[in-house]
């Protein structure tokens, strides 16, 4: 243990955050820990020389784009297991990015059949195909679940499992803490609106849009966005509207279609501070994805959109076995967040649901009680030191 060294492969920047999260944790726990691998800017920063950055080359979304990027991403997977050829780590921390690292863990266990290999930020495969946790099963020594119904999916077909905790339980911002702690608490049991005190942060005549991180999203789900703000400033002409790009270029996508359109009266543009935003603005549209359950933990009451290209959705048909998409739908079992997919993704309908949500106290006050009750399944917001402490665990009983 004194020598170990854990090779990480992360594939996206939420990846690289969980990912940064986790070193700093091990770096507490076990201080003499080697690091190496591939991942982002914040895990470098803290692993050194020897860690690569690549997220801005592998963040992909969608199977069509998975397809025209084939040869790179196949040179990078034998890279990949070259490096760790050369490398000989004790352990390899796969994180999220389930299309590589799945694949990835089947090909280190044929080649190196003592390597560790754990899995933190567990692939949602019981949304898309259970079968798959068997083979997993015969790959991964160790899967560090972030939802607390994972570890009995997986532990049936003989895979190891721990529920660790949700890391965004540790990274909401501070100002929604009191809200989303005391008051929330209350609202679950009593089902009371909150108190205007309770959430003078946020201005009343805001609305965020928060179109997601990628480009192809940001194309096929802002116009969308767009057009109900439109809609509801057409209803209300106090209605003011942010948006929140992840970066600089995305927010030049967003401006050169609110020029384009002759929208942009209404319109601001934040870059880079989504958290921060989702604590000012009333109410969210949200692009389906990683920023639904942070919506909803920062206390926003919302409503989630969802289109890719027509590809990726049927081949998404075919295999996706969940009635919801969006992550406090699926911890609460029924639709607690409006969803608007793909077809049924309009305007006018959409604009319909966020004025509900504007104007219907009680309508609030119910999808706030059911936001406390999803915060209360995912753990205290010691994901990282958890995750860490597993690792440390399965190293000293390799050794």
């Amino acid at each position: 243990m004194a020598d170990a060294t854990v090779y990480f492969v992360a594939g996206e920047r939420s990846g690289d955050n969980h990912g940064a999260a986790l070193l700093k944790a091990l770096r507490t726990r076990a201080p003499e820990m080697g690091f190496l691998g591939r991942g982002g800017p914040k895990m470098r920063a803290l692993a050194g020389g020897n860690f690569r950055d690549w997220i801005d080359e592998t963040a992909v979304v969608g199977l069509w784009e998975v397809i025209k990027r084939y040869p790179f991403f196949r040179k990078q997977f034998q890279a990949t297991i070259s490096e760790i050829d050369a490398a000989r780590p004790s352990a390899v921390v796969l994180i999220d990015y389930p299309g590589f690292n799945l694949r990835l863990a089947r090909a280190l266990h044929v080649k190196f059949p003592e390597l560790k290999i754990i899995y933190y930020i567990s692939p949602q495969v019981w949304a898309w195909n259970q079968r798959r946790v068997s083979q997993m099963a015969q790959s991964i020594d160790l899967m560090l679940c972030i939802f607390p119904f994972e570890p009995e999916l997986y532990e049936a077909s003989g895979l190891r499992a721990i529920f660790v905790g949700h890391p965004m339980m540790s990274v909401i911002p501070s100002e929604v803490e009191g809200f989303r702690g005391e008051t929330l608490k209350q609202m679950s049991t009593a089902r009371v609106a909150p108190s205007r005190s309770s959430v003078s942060a946020r201005d009343d005549q805001l609305v965020g849009l928060f179109p997601g991180s990628r480009e192809r999203e940001v194309n096929k789900i802002f116009p969308v966005m767009r057009q109900a703000a439109v809609e509801l400033s057409h209803q209300d002409h106090d209605l003011r509207f942010v948006i929140s790009a992840v970066s600089e270029p995305l927010a030049e996508l967003i401006r050169a279609d609110l020029y384009g359109k002759h929208a942009t009266g209404k319109f601001s543009i934040v870059t880079g501070d989504a958290r921060s935003l989702m604590a000012r603005v009333n109410v969210g549209m949200v692009a389906s994805g990683t920023a639904t359950l942070e919506a909803a933990l920062s206390a926003l009451p919302f409503v989630l959109i969802y289109r890719v290209a027509w590809l990726t959705y049927l081949a998404a048909r075919l295999v996706v076995k969940v009635k919801y998409l969006g992550m406090p739908n699926v911890l609460a079992n029924r639709e607690i967040v409006p969803e608007f997919i793909q077809h049924k993704a309009q305007p006018r309908a959409i604009a319909a649901a966020v004025r509900r949500l504007l104007a219907d106290k009680t309508e609030r006050a119910r999808m706030l009680a059911d936001f406390a009750n999803v915060a209360q399944k995912l753990g205290r917001g010691e994901a990282s030191a958890n995750a860490a402490e597993a690792i440390v665990t399965e190293l000293c009983h390799a050794g």
